[in-house]
């Protein structure tokens, strides 16, 4: 097989030399973003290969050439000695089959420099070809050039790469090259001969549009971003919960509660399932310390103190004393993922694991590490041993008074709130707690504030507090609207400004009720959306007593009110039995006495609120489809004509043979066979078939022009040119 004659005229040359510029764009940001060195090679490579294309040297010997410069390169980059002792060429094929296993093992960190390197050639062997086929093959370069300012701009969205130039640059190159392309497609269509005056009546103009624009947006005053900075809400996208920054983040468990606020996506990736006797939340970690913004701790190099199976464990939940009935229960965990410490129940006594496992407990946050011969180790199941405790609202109410027994040091620590903190949520606390004489009421008066309507839960629309603005103000009084860290968070500061020692605890909630395993188990299945926060208040003699702001969530902590003959929390055995589905308490619940009948007030209500809260997945839609269009439309000449051959493939009605015949003349038109002004339709026809090498046209004009000037078509006419019809706009498949 023969190779294609190609043009060498410097026309063709200057669309090489810009066709090179496009891709020097594509390696110039290599060098700066990543270790590559010795750029120079790649580009070298870039000029040979568009070189070889330009003077038409025939694919077999342009590979031989591009193979051998690739080889020479490589060993010049990794390899010492002679090119031709050959002796580096046993370790090049070692390597290259040392990495193709790793591509089959998807180990893809592992690659080799030398490897990496060969990919890149390749990559650029495949660019060269593309640049050559769309320039002189399809005259056709749009694609090429709106994916180079695409990647340059990304680039310089979201990388340290400066692309002021770049951009510049990529635009001269692209609508010069467009220019010529344009050009060229002209005087093939017309037929005309390529001389220098029609040369220079086009290019003549074309370089002074270019140079004239590109002067005026050096020289125009730029105005400010309409938009904010997309790239801060975009990577926050792909932050866990607890980052490093507020924005969307992804539901889950993570160390980092310094900078709280904004959206979450939901996870369903289950972290543990739990055999269990009855319901319990699973604490991991508690913090002590208010910034305004979040929580840390006010020992980052806390104390560690270290236990093993069977010794007692040193963390203390209550105080065991006659005010407090506990309950022994056991729970078996199975983790799915390889976090490395314990998640447990409030009263915590004892722990079982594999043999050789050691603890750790954190004395900051009362996070119970895992470790393997002193080594952080994820454990795969574990069993806890635990005391559910029912505390006496009467010991309750009478703990605060002895508060004067509390060391000042711990006062402090549980009571600290930044010197910032704006005086309306203190003076808030006071206002809901002032009627209530004990420590016990008023922290119930304020686990009962977060109820009220004012207040809605949304894992959406939470906001994100500006460098002024208090995480928990912004909240009290401004949106109203969140989630378990905004409620929790709420009430741990607001018991805090009234005295009351209280600390922000983090885990999960009881998960989802899966099935019932008999002898009194459950199992139910804790996943990432079950990651929660809330509330422990210290109250003297009593110990650490767990409360739950967040709306429509329980804790089921039990209090025995021995003095007015109640019980908070739900008996166990009046409790709905596990054979229904309970609810899951990570959602609240809705009422039927909160609905209200349909209005269309209410259903455009609704539909704004929709549109308010997905607009981002609104707009991105719009633009994708609008996208998905535009590409079908550009592209309408792969399906369109199979489309009309498909529509009067079946019908037989001669009087479909005149729309037939005019949208044949329609895609001729767009396919480039531009009928000129003054044509007749037989001269056109002569014109196709010259082009084609048929004399279907004229058949298929004749019939039409006995139609036209004799109003006569003769019965079978369409069934007749049918075929010649389908030959023809097949011919229009571009």
């Amino acid at each position: 097989m023969g190779y294609q004659r190609v043009q060498k005229d410097f026309a063709t040359f200057l669309l090489y030399v810009l066709g090179f510029f496009l891709l020097w764009e594509w390696l110039r940001p290599v060098e700066e973003l990543t270790d590559t060195s010795n750029i120079i090679v790649f580009l070298v490579f870039l000029v040979l290969s568009l070189l070889l294309a330009f003077f038409g040297v025939s694919p077999v010997m342009s590979s031989i050439i591009k193979v051998l410069y690739i080889l020479y390169e490589l060993h010049y980059l990794y390899f010492e000695g002679s090119f031709f002792q050959f002796s580096w060429i046993a370790v090049f094929a070692s390597d290259m089959w040392h990495n193709f296993g790793l591509l089959a093992e998807r180990d893809w960190p592992a690659i080799t420099n030398l490897f990496r390197s060969l990919l890149f050639f390749i990559l650029l062997w495949l660019m060269t070809y593309l640049i050559q086929y769309w320039l002189i093959n399809r005259r056709q370069i749009f694609i090429f050039f709106f994916m180079t300012l695409i990647y340059i701009t990304v680039l310089d969205t979201f990388t340290p790469y400066t692309a002021d130039a770049a951009i510049v640059r990529a635009v001269i190159a692209g609508f010069t090259v467009m220019g010529i392309l344009t050009f060229n497609r002209l005087l093939e269509q017309e037929g005309l001969k390529k001389e220098a005056s029609l040369s220079r009546k086009w290019m003549i103009p074309l370089t002074a549009l270019i140079a004239l624009s590109t002067g005026l947006g050096f020289a125009a005053p730029k105005a400010e971003p309409i938009w904010p900075d997309p790239v801060p809400f975009i990577k926050s996208y792909g932050q866990n919960s607890g980052s490093d920054g507020p924005g969307i983040q992804k539901i889950g468990y993570g160390e980092d509660d310094s900078r709280l606020g904004g959206p979450f996506i939901g996870d369903n990736a289950v972290v543990f399932r739990a055999e269990v006797e009855s319901r319990h939340y699973w604490k991991v970690e508690t913090k002590d310390t208010y910034t305004g913004k979040g929580w840390v701790t006010s020992q980052p190099e806390g104390e560690y103190l270290p236990f093993g199976m069977g010794e007692e464990i040193p963390v203390t939940s209550f105080i065991d004393n006659d005010a407090i009935e506990t309950t022994e229960e056991v729970s078996s965990v199975y983790t799915f993922m390889n976090y490395p410490h314990v998640v447990y129940p409030l009263g915590l006594k004892n722990i079982e694991a594999s043999p050789f496992i050691t603890f750790e407990l954190e004395t900051a946050t009362e996070k119970i590490r895992t470790l393997d011969s002193g080594r952080p180790f994820a454990l795969e199941d574990y069993k806890l041993g635990f005391e559910v405790p029912e505390y006496s609202v009467t010991a309750m109410k009478a703990s605060g008074a002895k508060a004067e027994s509390l060391p000042e040091e711990f006062l402090s620590r549980y009571t600290q709130l930044p010197e910032e903190l704006p005086e309306r949520v203190r003076e808030l606390a006071q206002e809901i707690t002032q009627d209530q004489p004990d420590w016990f009421e008023k922290a119930r008066e304020l686990e009962r504030y977060f109820r009220r309507a004012e207040y809605t839960y949304s894992q959406t629309d939470a906001a994100v507090p500006d460098e002024n603005e208090d995480y928990v103000d912004q909240f009290l009084f401004d949106t109203k609207v969140g989630y378990c860290d905004n409620f929790s968070s709420s009430m741990v500061v607001m018991a805090r400004s009234i005295g009351l020692p209280a600390r922000w605890v983090k885990g999960y909630t009881e998960g989802e009720f899966k099935q019932s395993l008999g002898s009194g188990l459950r199992l139910f299945e804790v996943t990432n959306n079950n990651a929660h926060s809330w509330v422990e208040i210290y109250f003297p003699e009593m110990g650490w007593v767990p409360f739950e702001p967040t709306q429509g969530f329980n804790n089921n902590v039990q209090f025995n009110f021995d003095t007015a003959g109640q019980n908070t929390s739900q008996p166990e055995a009046d409790k709905p039995k596990e054979t229904e589905t309970p609810i899951k308490p990570d959602k609240p619940e809705v009422t039927s006495s909160e609905e209200s009948p349909f209005t269309l007030e209410k259903l455009w209500s609704n539909i704004e609120s929709f549109f308010k809260e997905h607009w981002k997945v609104i707009g991105a839609a719009v633009l994708a489809a609008a996208l998905l269009v535009i590409v079908i439309f550009q592209k309408r000449g792969k399906w369109l004509p199979h489309y009309f051959i498909w529509r009067f493939k079946r019908t037989r009605n001669d009087e479909h043979f005149s729309k037939a015949y005019l949208i044949l003349l329609k895609e001729l038109d767009r396919y480039g066979l531009k009928r000129k002004n003054g044509q007749t339709l037989r001269e056109y026809a002569k014109y196709i078939d010259s082009f084609f090498s048929t004399r279907e046209m004229s058949r298929l004009t004749a019939y039409y022009e006995e139609l036209v000037y004799r109003g006569v078509l003769r019965e079978g006419s369409w069934n007749d040119t049918k075929e010649l019809w389908e030959n023809l706009i097949k011919r229009t498949i571009a």
